[in-house]
């Protein structure tokens, strides 16, 4: 069994062995020199990882000799059993890419997220379409439309804090959207290659930055010194950089007063945004508080 051949190994290896599971998973492919670079081991210890995990996983992997880089195969069956939070934290932040243990925290910690839905094995076909720059067949449930299939492009993940989404241009209604993973049924990827329009490069709010100047809420907050000192402010200010196409989740998940004259009451607004004129041109400010009251110009 390959779970009693695992079990007898160091954790070292196990560790090892995982992140080459990690890569042909959600990648869709591994090299010596991945296993090198991550572990600083030898070529000829990164060798042999290889082809113990292709013995313990004989139908995981392929030998691609054009490309000289072992690939997914069709028939792949993972041997770890990794939770979605540590997949997206390695995706995102290259690390909790070791075996899956299950350990208790240092200290008690709780949390206040709420279960969404993500399947791994629909992810890993959306991160492989990414990494190859592919397009995708999906099936979606869309709030307006409810379940449709359409094709998309895919070139990021996104965390809007509350939830994951995938960026991708959307062939269905020409325009780069984001899609919420909780709400995808099925996913494919297509032959063939993908328009220059369709790419990366072509999403402008994606690629333009504008800088945030939040402030301690004049109207709301009494002890303004006490929110500069909670965010770090630097002289009764934070600036924050970010992408148009994030301003929004960002505005709305720390709840920014976006008036023109701080006039959104409640005590979960503890910060306005001063320089609203930075949101001139982004598009998805349906989601900041207050974004489209008091406005003269907008």
């Amino acid at each position: 069994m390959s779970s009693d051949r695992l079990s007898g190994m160091s954790q070292a290896q196990r560790d090892r062995l995982a992140f080459v599971e990690l890569r042909l998973r959600f990648m869709g492919e591994i090299r010596r020199q991945d296993l090198v670079a991550r572990f600083d081991i030898q070529a000829a210890a990164a060798t042999r990882d290889i082809a113990q995990y292709k013995e313990l996983a004989p139908g995981n992997m392929e030998y691609d000799t054009k490309g000289k880089v072992y690939v997914r195969a069709a028939w792949f069956r993972p041997l770890f059993d990794f939770p979605v939070e540590r997949v997206f934290t390695w995706l995102s932040q290259s690390y909790g890419d070791a075996e899956p243990a299950r350990f208790r925290g240092v200290i008690a910690t709780e949390g206040t997220s709420l279960p969404g839905r993500v399947d791994l094995e629909l992810l890993s076909t959306l991160t492989r379409a990414i990494h190859r720059g592919a397009a995708v067949k999906i099936s979606y449930r869309a709030l307006s439309s409810g379940l449709t299939t359409r094709e998309i492009v895919p070139f990021a993940l996104a965390d809007s804090g509350l939830r994951w989404h995938l960026r991708a241009f959307d062939r269905r209604s020409s325009e780069f959207r984001d899609f919420v993973l909780g709400r995808f049924d099925d996913a494919s990827i297509l032959p063939g290659e993908v328009a220059d329009h369709e790419t990366p490069a072509q999403d402008i709010q994606w690629n333009r930055i504008t800088e945030l100047e939040l402030v301690p809420h004049p109207a709301n907050v009494q002890h303004p010194d006490t929110i500069e000192a909670e965010y770090g402010m630097e002289g009764g200010v934070l600036k924050v950089r970010t992408r148009a196409a994030m301003a929004g989740y960002l505005l709305r998940r720390w709840n920014v007063d976006c008036t023109d004259d701080h006039s959104l009451k409640g005590g979960e607004h503890h910060l306005w945004l001063r320089n609203r004129q930075a949101l001139y041109g982004v598009t998805n400010l349906v989601l900041a508080p207050g974004y489209g009251e008091g406005s003269k110009d907008w």
